[in-house]
């Protein structure tokens, strides 16, 4: 990849609530979607946040031996799959373990693969996928790692290999 850097609005460096385990997050810049209420409306803009160098995130990862695993959050990490697609790659090569969110549903996204060649790579170097968009009315705080009980936590290489979505939680 030429361009290496990456639009995004945040990251947390060490969090315990954006998947299993200690947690890198990477909080995309840029999201269609904007759901009512949002968690981050601030990421909505694709022209907000900062761009950062991907092969420098990455580096800057093996230097913290306690992250178990990456969180791509947002925004929506699927706006600029070519990136996370190139993140995703590298990171899986340090051992590490990859959560996205999106507002996307897994289907929809399967669906459009052959469009989207990013989408493809992306989808096949995660390893657990949060979809849906967040829905206001469906807001529930009892249920782990996700904001209303429409969006599922999916186990991407289960659900490609099996062909039927495998829900985690």
């Amino acid at each position: 990849m030429e361009d290496k850097m990456i639009r995004l609005s945040g990251i947390i460096h060490e969090s315990l609530v954006n998947g299993p385990g200690i947690r890198r997050v990477f909080f995309s810049q840029g999201c269609k979607h904007k759901c009512k209420e949002c968690f981050n409306p601030e990421t909505h803009s694709f022209d907000g946040g900062e761009l950062r160098n991907m092969d420098e995130l990455i580096e800057e990862l093996k230097s913290n031996p306690i992250i178990s695993g990456v969180t791509f959050s947002g925004g929506d990490p699927f706006e600029q799959a070519d990136k996370f697609s190139y993140m995703a790659q590298r990171i899986k090569a340090l051992g590490l373990n990859i959560w996205c969110y999106t507002g996307y549903k897994f289907e929809y996204i399967l669906n459009n693969l052959k469009d989207n060649e990013a989408w493809e790579k992306l989808i096949n170097n995660i390893d657990v996928l949060v979809d849906g968009r967040f829905e206001i009315t469906l807001r529930d705080e009892s249920i782990k790692y996700r904001g209303s009980s429409n969006q599922r936590v999916i186990d991407v290489k289960s659900s490609l290999s099996g062909g039927e979505i495998i829900t985690l939680y």
